[in-house]
Protein backbone atom coordinates (compact mmCIF):
# COMPACT_ATOMS: atom_id res chain seq x y z
CA UNK A 1 0.00 0.00 0.00
CA UNK A 2 1.02 3.49 -0.40
CA UNK A 3 1.65 5.18 2.64
CA UNK A 4 2.04 9.78 3.14
CA UNK A 5 3.60 10.71 6.08
CA UNK A 6 2.69 14.63 6.41
CA UNK A 7 5.91 16.39 8.11
CA UNK A 8 7.62 19.32 6.96
CA UNK A 9 10.99 18.17 7.49
CA UNK A 10 11.96 14.72 6.57
CA UNK A 11 15.10 14.91 8.73
CA UNK A 12 13.57 15.19 11.67
CA UNK A 13 13.79 11.90 14.32
CA UNK A 14 9.87 10.80 14.14
CA UNK A 15 9.57 11.58 10.40
CA UNK A 16 13.10 8.93 9.64
CA UNK A 17 11.70 6.55 11.95
CA UNK A 18 8.43 6.11 10.65
CA UNK A 19 9.73 6.25 6.83
CA UNK A 20 12.21 3.68 7.84
CA UNK A 21 9.15 1.53 9.25
CA UNK A 22 7.43 1.70 6.29
CA UNK A 23 9.73 1.20 3.70
CA UNK A 24 11.08 -2.17 5.86
CA UNK A 25 7.45 -3.16 6.44
CA UNK A 26 7.14 -3.26 2.49
CA UNK A 27 4.99 -0.66 1.46
CA UNK A 28 5.05 2.49 -0.78
CA UNK A 29 6.39 5.69 1.18
CA UNK A 30 5.80 9.08 0.63
CA UNK A 31 6.48 12.23 2.26
CA UNK A 32 4.25 15.06 1.89
CA UNK A 33 4.97 18.56 3.12
CA UNK A 34 1.89 19.39 4.05
CA UNK A 35 2.32 23.18 3.99
CA UNK A 36 3.07 22.98 0.09
CA UNK A 37 -0.04 21.75 -0.83
CA UNK A 38 -2.52 23.39 -2.46
CA UNK A 39 -6.26 21.74 -2.05
CA UNK A 40 -8.52 21.42 -5.12
CA UNK A 41 -12.40 21.85 -4.24
CA UNK A 42 -14.83 20.93 -6.94
CA UNK A 43 -17.56 19.98 -8.53
CA UNK A 44 -15.85 15.92 -9.25
CA UNK A 45 -14.37 15.87 -6.08
CA UNK A 46 -11.40 16.69 -3.71
CA UNK A 47 -8.31 16.65 -5.10
CA UNK A 48 -4.40 18.01 -3.70
CA UNK A 49 -1.60 18.68 -6.15
CA UNK A 50 1.86 18.77 -5.05
CA UNK A 51 4.80 20.59 -6.36
CA UNK A 52 3.00 20.88 -9.57
CA UNK A 53 1.46 17.22 -9.52
CA UNK A 54 -1.33 15.47 -8.00
CA UNK A 55 -1.24 13.40 -5.53
CA UNK A 56 -3.08 10.13 -5.95
CA UNK A 57 -3.15 6.26 -4.99
CA UNK A 58 -2.20 7.33 -1.32
CA UNK A 59 -3.68 4.16 0.97
CA UNK A 60 -2.96 6.05 4.65
CA UNK A 61 -1.26 9.31 5.65
CA UNK A 62 0.41 9.78 9.15
CA UNK A 63 0.04 13.69 9.91
CA UNK A 64 3.00 15.18 11.99
CA UNK A 65 1.67 18.37 12.06
CA UNK A 66 3.29 21.39 13.82
CA UNK A 67 1.50 23.42 15.84
CA UNK A 68 2.09 26.79 13.89
CA UNK A 69 0.74 25.16 11.17
CA UNK A 70 -2.65 23.65 12.64
CA UNK A 71 -5.23 25.46 10.70
CA UNK A 72 -3.84 24.48 7.21
CA UNK A 73 -2.33 21.24 8.12
CA UNK A 74 -5.87 19.77 9.47
CA UNK A 75 -7.83 21.10 6.45
CA UNK A 76 -4.68 19.44 3.95
CA UNK A 77 -5.56 16.34 6.88
CA UNK A 78 -9.34 16.88 6.09
CA UNK A 79 -8.78 16.99 2.50
CA UNK A 80 -7.09 13.00 2.12
CA UNK A 81 -9.92 11.98 4.10
CA UNK A 82 -12.19 12.67 1.95
CA UNK A 83 -10.49 11.85 -1.10
CA UNK A 84 -10.52 8.08 0.92
CA UNK A 85 -7.00 7.83 2.44
CA UNK A 86 -7.33 6.29 6.19
CA UNK A 87 -5.71 8.08 8.53
CA UNK A 88 -3.80 7.33 11.61
CA UNK A 89 -5.10 10.86 13.52
CA UNK A 90 -8.38 11.72 12.65
CA UNK A 91 -8.01 15.77 11.27
CA UNK A 92 -10.84 17.03 14.24
CA UNK A 93 -9.45 15.01 16.72
CA UNK A 94 -6.32 17.35 16.10
CA UNK A 95 -8.16 20.43 16.56
CA UNK A 96 -9.62 19.59 19.44
CA UNK A 97 -6.37 18.41 20.78
CA UNK A 98 -4.78 21.41 19.77
CA UNK A 99 -7.14 23.65 21.60
CA UNK A 100 -5.94 22.94 24.89
CA UNK A 101 -8.98 24.44 26.61
CA UNK A 102 -11.51 22.22 24.59
CA UNK A 103 -9.43 19.94 25.26
CA UNK A 104 -9.74 20.33 29.15
CA UNK A 105 -13.35 20.69 28.60
CA UNK A 106 -13.74 17.55 26.92
CA UNK A 107 -11.65 15.37 29.69
CA UNK A 108 -13.57 17.39 32.45
CA UNK A 109 -16.99 16.29 30.97
CA UNK A 110 -16.01 12.97 30.53
CA UNK A 111 -15.06 12.93 34.80
CA UNK A 112 -10.81 12.13 33.98
CA UNK A 113 -8.96 13.51 37.12
CA UNK A 114 -7.09 17.02 35.99
CA UNK A 115 -5.48 19.97 37.93
CA UNK A 116 -8.09 22.65 39.10
CA UNK A 117 -8.40 24.95 35.98
CA UNK A 118 -9.95 28.62 35.24
CA UNK A 119 -10.08 30.62 32.27
CA UNK A 120 -11.68 34.04 31.77
CA UNK A 121 -12.11 36.88 29.45
CA UNK A 122 -10.06 39.63 29.82
CA UNK A 123 -11.84 40.69 32.84
CA UNK A 124 -10.22 43.82 34.50
CA UNK A 125 -9.42 43.33 38.50
CA UNK A 126 -10.32 39.98 37.45
CA UNK A 127 -6.47 38.22 38.80
CA UNK A 128 -7.11 37.42 41.73
CA UNK A 129 -10.25 35.92 41.77
CA UNK A 130 -9.12 33.75 38.80
CA UNK A 131 -6.08 32.93 41.09
CA UNK A 132 -8.28 31.80 44.21
CA UNK A 133 -10.75 29.92 41.64
CA UNK A 134 -7.55 27.09 41.36
CA UNK A 135 -6.48 27.26 45.40
CA UNK A 136 -4.39 29.95 45.50
CA UNK A 137 -0.23 30.38 45.13
CA UNK A 138 1.70 28.95 43.68
CA UNK A 139 -0.04 28.46 40.44
CA UNK A 140 0.68 27.29 36.61
CA UNK A 141 -0.33 29.74 34.21
CA UNK A 142 -0.19 28.84 30.37
CA UNK A 143 -0.24 30.21 27.14
CA UNK A 144 -3.28 28.42 25.20
CA UNK A 145 -0.73 28.30 22.16
CA UNK A 146 2.19 27.40 24.01
CA UNK A 147 4.29 23.86 22.97
CA UNK A 148 7.40 22.24 24.53
CA UNK A 149 7.08 24.34 27.71
CA UNK A 150 7.34 27.20 26.37
CA UNK A 151 4.65 30.27 27.68
CA UNK A 152 4.51 28.30 30.67
CA UNK A 153 4.71 30.07 33.86
CA UNK A 154 5.18 28.71 38.34
CA UNK A 155 3.94 31.76 39.88
CA UNK A 156 4.93 31.12 43.53
CA UNK A 157 3.30 33.80 45.65
CA UNK A 158 -0.24 35.85 44.45
CA UNK A 159 1.63 38.84 44.05
CA UNK A 160 3.47 37.36 41.31
CA UNK A 161 0.66 35.16 39.86
CA UNK A 162 -1.46 38.75 39.65
CA UNK A 163 1.28 40.27 37.86
CA UNK A 164 1.71 37.27 35.40
CA UNK A 165 -2.09 37.52 34.67
CA UNK A 166 -2.29 41.42 33.96
CA UNK A 167 0.55 40.95 31.80
CA UNK A 168 -0.64 38.44 29.61
CA UNK A 169 -4.04 40.28 29.55
CA UNK A 170 -2.16 42.90 28.49
CA UNK A 171 -0.85 41.84 25.67
CA UNK A 172 -4.61 40.42 25.22
CA UNK A 173 -2.66 36.70 25.33
CA UNK A 174 -5.36 33.68 26.21
CA UNK A 175 -4.45 31.67 29.46
CA UNK A 176 -5.62 29.12 31.66
CA UNK A 177 -4.62 29.31 35.29
CA UNK A 178 -4.25 25.87 37.17
CA UNK A 179 -3.10 24.45 40.22
CA UNK A 180 0.28 23.63 41.54
CA UNK A 181 0.49 19.72 42.01
CA UNK A 182 3.40 20.11 44.54
CA UNK A 183 3.65 16.19 45.29
CA UNK A 184 4.94 16.27 41.36
CA UNK A 185 7.86 17.21 42.00
CA UNK A 186 8.74 18.67 38.37
CA UNK A 187 7.60 15.49 37.30
CA UNK A 188 5.24 14.08 34.90
CA UNK A 189 4.39 10.89 32.76
CA UNK A 190 4.02 10.18 29.01
CA UNK A 191 2.30 7.61 27.82
CA UNK A 192 2.26 6.73 24.47
CA UNK A 193 -1.53 5.17 23.29
CA UNK A 194 -1.60 3.55 19.96
CA UNK A 195 -4.61 1.72 18.77
CA UNK A 196 -5.97 1.44 22.67
CA UNK A 197 -2.71 0.43 24.00
CA UNK A 198 -0.11 1.89 25.92
CA UNK A 199 2.74 0.98 23.94
CA UNK A 200 5.52 2.55 25.64
CA UNK A 201 5.49 5.32 28.88
CA UNK A 202 8.00 7.10 30.36
CA UNK A 203 8.95 9.31 33.35
CA UNK A 204 10.40 12.53 32.15
CA UNK A 205 12.39 14.76 35.17
CA UNK A 206 12.80 18.31 34.94
CA UNK A 207 16.24 19.83 35.45
CA UNK A 208 17.05 20.77 38.72
CA UNK A 209 15.27 24.50 39.49
CA UNK A 210 13.13 23.65 36.77
CA UNK A 211 9.22 23.17 36.99
CA UNK A 212 9.02 21.90 33.63
CA UNK A 213 9.53 18.46 32.43
CA UNK A 214 9.74 18.75 28.61
CA UNK A 215 12.61 16.94 27.06
CA UNK A 216 13.15 20.14 25.05
CA UNK A 217 13.70 22.42 28.48
CA UNK A 218 16.37 19.66 29.73
CA UNK A 219 14.30 17.46 31.40
CA UNK A 220 15.81 13.29 31.70
CA UNK A 221 13.51 10.35 30.47
CA UNK A 222 13.22 7.19 32.32
CA UNK A 223 11.44 4.16 31.52
CA UNK A 224 8.93 3.96 34.01
CA UNK A 225 6.02 0.84 34.58
CA UNK A 226 1.97 2.64 34.74
CA UNK A 227 -0.42 1.89 37.65
CA UNK A 228 -3.50 0.27 37.08
CA UNK A 229 -4.98 3.50 37.24
CA UNK A 230 -2.65 5.17 35.44
CA UNK A 231 -2.78 3.52 32.17
CA UNK A 232 -6.60 3.70 32.43
CA UNK A 233 -6.40 7.61 32.76
CA UNK A 234 -4.53 7.38 29.52
CA UNK A 235 -6.44 5.31 27.34
CA UNK A 236 -9.47 7.36 28.32
CA UNK A 237 -8.07 10.25 27.83
CA UNK A 238 -7.44 9.38 24.05
CA UNK A 239 -10.49 8.01 23.51
CA UNK A 240 -12.30 10.65 25.14
CA UNK A 241 -10.30 12.93 21.91
CA UNK A 242 -10.56 10.32 19.34
CA UNK A 243 -7.46 9.83 19.21
CA UNK A 244 -5.95 6.82 18.48
CA UNK A 245 -2.25 7.59 18.46
CA UNK A 246 -1.54 9.83 20.94
CA UNK A 247 0.98 11.03 23.87
CA UNK A 248 -0.63 11.77 27.18
CA UNK A 249 0.92 13.77 29.41
CA UNK A 250 -0.14 13.03 33.42
CA UNK A 251 0.82 13.95 36.59
CA UNK A 252 1.35 11.23 39.82
CA UNK A 253 -0.78 13.23 42.80
CA UNK A 254 -2.19 12.75 46.08
CA UNK A 255 -5.48 11.86 44.29
CA UNK A 256 -4.28 9.84 41.32
CA UNK A 257 -3.20 10.57 37.76
CA UNK A 258 -4.14 13.90 36.56
CA UNK A 259 -4.26 14.76 33.01
CA UNK A 260 -2.05 17.41 32.09
CA UNK A 261 -2.60 17.64 28.27
CA UNK A 262 -2.64 14.93 25.24
CA UNK A 263 -0.72 15.33 21.87
CA UNK A 264 -1.64 14.38 18.60
CA UNK A 265 1.88 14.70 16.99
CA UNK A 266 3.98 12.87 20.33
CA UNK A 267 7.10 12.94 19.62
CA UNK A 268 9.04 9.51 18.65
CA UNK A 269 12.91 10.24 20.03
CA UNK A 270 12.58 10.48 23.61
CA UNK A 271 9.75 7.36 23.81
CA UNK A 272 11.34 4.90 22.34
CA UNK A 273 15.50 5.79 23.92
CA UNK A 274 14.15 5.67 26.89
CA UNK A 275 11.79 2.00 26.68
CA UNK A 276 13.45 1.15 23.58
CA UNK A 277 10.32 -0.23 22.46
CA UNK A 278 9.80 0.42 18.26
CA UNK A 279 6.85 2.60 18.49
CA UNK A 280 7.37 3.71 14.56
CA UNK A 281 6.68 -0.10 14.01
CA UNK A 282 3.60 0.07 16.15
CA UNK A 283 2.41 2.96 14.23
CA UNK A 284 2.55 1.32 10.78
CA UNK A 285 0.90 -1.79 12.09
CA UNK A 286 -2.15 0.38 13.32
CA UNK A 287 -2.36 2.35 9.83
CA UNK A 288 -1.71 -1.12 8.00
CA UNK A 289 -4.35 -2.60 9.70
CA UNK A 290 -6.65 0.36 9.51
CA UNK A 291 -6.52 0.64 5.82
CA UNK A 292 -7.55 -3.46 5.39
CA UNK A 293 -10.18 -2.76 7.64
CA UNK A 294 -11.26 0.04 5.92
CA UNK A 295 -11.23 -1.63 2.63
CA UNK A 296 -12.92 -4.32 3.48
CA UNK A 297 -15.84 -2.69 5.08
CA UNK A 298 -15.86 -0.49 1.54
CA UNK A 299 -16.35 -3.96 -0.07
CA UNK A 300 -19.04 -5.06 1.64
CA UNK A 301 -21.08 -2.00 0.99
CA UNK A 302 -20.64 -2.43 -2.53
Amino acid sequence: MKIAILSRNSNLYSTRRLAEEVTRAGHELVIVDHSLCDLIIEQEGPSIIYKGQKIEGVDAIIPRIGASVTFYGTAVVRQFELMGAFSAVNSQAIVRSRDKLRSLQILSKNGLGMPKTAFTNFSKGGEKQLIEQVGGAPVIIKLLEGTQGLGVVLAETKKAAQSVVEAFHGLKARIIVQEFIKEAKGADIRAFVVNGKVVGAMKRQGAEGEFRSNLHRGGVATVIKLSRQERQAALNAAKALGLDVAGVDLLQSARGPLILEVNSSPGLEGIEQATGVNIAAEIIKYVTEGVKKKSSKHSKNQ
